[in-house]
């Protein structure tokens, strides 16, 4: 398992009014979901942020932590993200698969 952040570079996306042109990813998916979460995965459900406005469900400090629900491909997951003030990155903190019904 890797123990390091993978940064990654993509194409601009809009997150909350901001331009957004880099993913960090923290390799704590790994432990439990690595069979069904990869980077590939977690770059497309970030890209479902794109145009979109999101209330924070906890701020500490320069960084807003969310967790959004997102639909890809007949699927749900859970995005856990945070966003750096005044920062051009996307910071993911996990992600799994959702089976939970929506409400």
């Amino acid at each position: 398992m890797a123990d390091q952040r993978r940064i990654y570079k993509i194409d601009p996306i809009l997150v909350n009014g901001r331009t957004i042109l880099q993913v960090v990813i923290d390799p704590h998916y790994e432990i439990k979901h690595r069979s069904v979460i990869n980077d590939a995965l977690i770059l497309s459900l970030v890209g479902h942020l794109n145009g979109r406005r999101e209330l924070p469900d906890a701020r500490l400090g320069r960084y807003a932590y969310f967790a959004t629900l997102i639909e890809h491909e007949g699927k749900q997951y859970r995005l856990i993200w945070l966003l750096e003030d005044q920062a051009i990155y996307i910071g993911v903190v996990n992600a799994y698969r959702d089976k939970r019904k929506r409400s």
